[in-house]
């Protein structure tokens, strides 16, 4: 494995605690494949067979859902040092449930499952740290599924801009900031269409709420955006 990689896991929160040398060690006990992707490329298809975690190295990729109607929906971006397939490690499916697409030009690591949970012949400590750290994590991406449960119940797409926005906003307490999205990619994300949300943008600013400029976004009335996100 690439030695530039090393520092970037460190980070991860899957090696939180594990030193460099200790992942060094780690990454020798498993069959690894480090893999590069350009701008919307498949990673993996919802249904796919599951075998491996993914860990980003470089880059972003998108989580989508297909609805019924066959509409993508972006449930999320990953960028250096995320992860996914992590909800499924310790599952019984045998299935990838999201189909994963290369947002920018990318670099992927992936680690077989049955490599993290099970633990090594040495039975290391820096292994056990390992699937101690990787419960963590799905019990944390569990609790951000509920509250992800309670922003989609949001009835209004006013409510639901708003909410976005001061996520967004939360993220640097900054009053202008850039969008990760663009406005198609923003409109999956809220399930609903790229009309609907522009006229909704546009009323929003009218109404000296907010102000934006492609995918820069300053808010004017963060009491009023509050409100709406009650």
């Amino acid at each position: 494995m690439d030695e530039k990689w090393l520092s970037l896991l460190a980070d991860c929160p899957l090696f939180e605690g594990i030193d460099q040398n200790e992942i060094r060690s780690i990454v020798k006990c498993m069959d690894l494949s480090v893999l590069n992707y350009t701008k919307n490329d498949y990673l993996t298809h919802a249904g796919q067979d599951f075998t491996d975690i993914g860990i980003v190295l470089s880059g972003t990729v998108a989580l989508t859902k297909e609805t019924a109607s066959g509409n993508r929906v972006i449930i999320g971006l990953l960028g250096a040092g995320e992860m996914f397939g992590e909800m499924m490690a310790y599952s019984e499916s045998s299935s990838y449930s999201m189909t994963v697409i290369a947002h920018a030009n990318c670099v992927v690591i992936y680690f077989p499952r049955d490599k993290i949970i099970g633990c090594c012949e040495k039975a290391c400590i820096c292994h056990k740290n390992l699937i101690l750290n990787m419960l963590k994590i799905v019990s944390n991406k569990a609790n951000m599924l509920n509250k992800k449960v309670d922003y989609l119940a949001i009835k209004t797409l006013r409510g639901k801009i708003s909410t976005f926005l001061l996520e967004e906003y939360n993220k640097g307490s900054n009053n202008t900031f850039q969008l990760a999205l663009n406005r198609n990619e923003l409109a999956d994300f809220l399930n609903t269409s790229r009309p609907s949300l522009s006229r909704e943008l546009c009323k929003m600013r009218d109404e000296g709420l907010i102000d934006f400029h492609s995918t820069a976004i300053k808010i004017k009335n963060l009491d009023g955006l509050k409100e709406l996100s009650e």
